[in-house]
């Protein structure tokens, strides 16, 4: 048994679920035999307890690494403040410097406010939904992270959120006094949405919703968010927690022509530092002064230094231009590979937020995927997330190695023997309790 496994095995003894994040857990990619752990990572490389050396064409730290791992130019601006000192009973002027910066990419914003992590910074902007406009409901789409304003929405119907990404999302534990808090709508779909406007028109306090995920928006879906929103001067919030900073510099929102009150960054925003951020108009942020959301980790230095300089590289090196390219060129090869040896898949979401799925045996097939291009040298699965890490020299690699196995899938497919060659159980999806 490797050194990997045999800590995730002592992991699971000691900590709840194994891991700190869902999306990191073994389970959802290659049960028994993800190598877990990590004793260094660079550039898009990564080297487990057991000294085995990756190429890492998945999701990158879960979306946190845009600039790749440990970017020198990053590392040498936090070293900086380590050693001038990470924390003060002062507050570090780099927060208001970012303040600056943050609004000057988005114009529409007036105020700014900092958590450590996208989860609470979430829950911060609906606080701030709430405060100002004195209302209790929020409506939403897409997926906004673990806190109790969220997972409410099933104590209504323990499957609202099915298809908001994860699905089985469990609220144990959130207070019942919360049912009828939250309610959820399909991206696209503003019938749905219309619907809860006239049912719950005086008591909503804001509306929530992922810029773009899977699905390339409707015009007159945001359109309809707005205008809405506009009618009962209510906050329309935008979550770039993961599409922020990916097609451009600065929220997709810019570009997909959303135009909200509050937007919420975090992510590869500070390249693998903890850092979570809230911009939006005076009329709705000044409310936080009026309900009390603090803590003593959002003044620490770290994270807004490593924003600020995550921010100067990419404008210097047009790093988002480059990612949409590398994210465009991955598609094409799932594709072009699928074509060659027939198999059948589906490709979705924006170039820097790349993922397919197998068609038929979907979570077999995704584990029989992930199963040899381990073998190959690559942590890869069905979603990728590129980094300007990502050069030439790696992208060849993993044509040959996708190449490759998708010849042994298709083999495998045509024998109607998919899960023989498996060497360990199915990967899972969405939420499930580790015993």
């Amino acid at each position: 048994m490797s050194n990997n496994q045999k800590m995730y095995r002592e992991a699971k003894k000691l900590i709840p679920g194994g891991v700190q994040l869902l999306s990191k857990r073994p389970e959802q990619f290659l049960p028994d035999l993800w190598p877990t752990y990590y004793k260094k990572a660079k550039g898009c490389e990564v080297w487990d307890l057991d000294d085995n050396h990756y190429i890492d064409m998945s999701l990158m730290g879960i979306g946190a690494c845009i600039l790749g791992y440990a970017d020198d130019d990053v590392n040498k601006a936090v070293i900086n403040v380590i050693e001038n000192g990470n924390m003060s009973t002062l507050n570090p002027p780099e927060e208001v410097e970012l303040a600056k910066e943050l609004i000057g990419i988005h114009p529409w914003a007036e105020m700014v406010r900092y958590t450590r992590t996208g989860g609470e910074a979430m829950a911060v902007a609906v606080r701030i939904a709430r405060a100002s406009t004195k209302k209790d409901i929020i409506l939403f789409c897409g997926y906004h992270g673990w806190h109790d304003w969220y997972l409410s929405a099933n104590l209504s119907a323990n499957s609202a959120l099915d298809g908001h990404l994860l699905p089985g999302l469990k609220p144990t534990g959130v207070p019942r006094s919360l049912r009828d808090t939250s309610y959820p709508f399909f991206y696209n779909n503003k019938q749905e949405f219309l619907d809860l406007i006239k049912k719950y028109e005086n008591k909503i306090a804001g509306v929530v919703l992922e810029a773009v995920r899977n699905l390339n928006p409707e015009k007159t879906f945001f359109d309809t968010l707005r205008r809405e929103t506009e009618r009962l001067d209510i906050p329309l919030i935008v979550d770039e927690i993961s599409s922020g900073f990916r097609m451009n510099c600065g929220g997709a929102h810019l570009i997909l022509g959303l135009y909200p009150d509050i937007a919420v960054f975090a992510k590869g925003i500070s390249n693998g530092y903890p850092m979570g951020i809230v911009i939006g108009k005076k009329k709705y942020m000044d409310a936080a002064q009026d309900s009390f959301i603090s803590s003593t980790y959002w003044t620490e230095r770290i994270g807004p230094t490593a924003t600020l300089a995550t921010i100067k590289k990419m404008k210097e090196k047009n790093v988002q231009e480059y990612i949409m390219k590398i994210g465009e060129k991955v598609q094409e090869i799932w594709i072009s590979m699928a074509e060659k040896h027939g198999i059948e898949i589906k490709v979705s979401g924006i170039y820097p937020l790349s993922h397919f799925e197998f068609i038929q045996s979907p979570l077999i097939l995704k584990t029989l995927f992930t199963q040899e291009m381990l073998e190959k040298g690559f942590l890869a699965t069905t979603s990728f997330y590129p980094s300007y890490a990502h050069k030439t020299s790696h992208i060849n690699k993993y044509i040959k190695a996708v190449d490759e196995t998708f010849e042994f899938i298709s083999l495998c497919v045509r024998k109607g023997e998919e899960q023989k060659f498996l060497k360990g159980p199915v990967c899972q999806s969405g939420f499930k309790r580790i015993s």
